[in-house]
């Protein structure tokens, strides 16, 4: 039995090796107090079943305690690691806990969010749904040739961010079952949690903000980022195509700012030097106005 049990107890050890590779430093510390504790009630309860005299008359009783120790023992500690990203362990500023972000699917899709996160202007717990998930396996599934790249996308996306150790990206199975909608449903864990949600979709921005939700949204800040730009200000522009109106034509700046110019309709494909007019913003961005130096 001997070869047979040092066998058995490699593969257990390579076994444990492999899954701890793929675990946080928080899941790992919660997985041994999970052991541990598991261990004690394991111990008390086997202390109480020994003073059965039954029990203790029974030659076997080492056995009964054992076994209980090392069912107790693996439970406790699969739950702590399962569900070890949701313990917070204190660091003396207990009144700074960083609220959750929810992301939905429309931010996901868009990519930003990865380079955001990984530049640590977002900080705390990034909480995928598991209906957004499900949402964007179906976009991934699509026959639409267009809308299955967009998902493919989004999943790459999700695997980039949860491979880093230093983020915290959580999928979550709960499912208020609310609504079919999305959107409500994103709403709903975000007001019963005091979550914050991350998105770049208008609609769901302010669908929030009506229920009292603090929305984080990647336009809002893309736009904030983008160098400003003054009525009177000189610059180069490459016209792409003919504007709207007949003397209009379009370019585009390097951060996808469109440029209309005024007299540009005949200067297409052409690096043309202009001068600002005004500068507009709108809810998905900017448009800046200028005429042919």
């Amino acid at each position: 039995m001997g070869p047979f049990a040092g066998f058995g107890v490699g593969l257990s050890i390579i076994y444990v090796e492999i899954q701890l590779e793929e675990r946080s430093g928080r899941e790992i510390l919660a997985g041994v107090l999970g052991l541990i504790l598991g261990l004690v009630i394991a111990l008390l309860i086997g202390w109480v079943v020994l003073q059965i005299p039954e029990v203790s008359d029974y030659s076997h009783g080492q056995y009964i305690i054992a076994a209980m120790a090392l069912i107790l023992g693996y439970l406790g500690a699969v739950v702590a690691m399962r569900k070890g990203r949701e313990i917070r362990f204190s660091s003396g500023h207990a009144g700074e806990a960083v609220p959750t972000k929810i992301l939905d699917t429309s931010v996901i899709i868009d990519g930003r969010i990865a380079d955001i996160s990984e530049s640590h202007f977002i900080e705390g717990k990034l909480v995928i749904p598991k209906f957004v998930l499900d949402e964007l396996q179906q976009i991934a599934d699509s026959s639409d040739s267009l809308k299955r790249t967009r998902g493919r996308r989004g999943l790459e996306i999700l695997r980039r961010m949860q491979i880093r150790k230093d983020l915290e990206v959580v999928v979550d199975d709960y499912d208020p079952g609310s609504s079919d909608d999305v959107d409500s449903k994103l709403v709903t864990i975000a007001r019963e949690r005091g979550a914050r949600i991350v998105t770049n979709d208008f609609n769901l921005n302010k669908v929030a903000e009506l229920h009292g939700i603090k929305v984080l949204n990647v336009n809002v800040l893309a736009n904030a980022l983008r160098p400003a730009v003054l009525p009177g200000e000189e610059m180069s522009v490459r016209i792409m195509k003919k504007g709207r109106e007949a003397d209009q034509g379009v370019g585009y700046l390097d951060d996808g700012t469109m440029v209309v110019v005024e007299g540009g309709s005949t200067l297409q494909n052409r690096m043309v030097a202009v001068v600002i007019t005004s500068v507009l913003q709108t809810t998905v961005g900017r448009m800046i106005f200028a005429k042919v130096k």
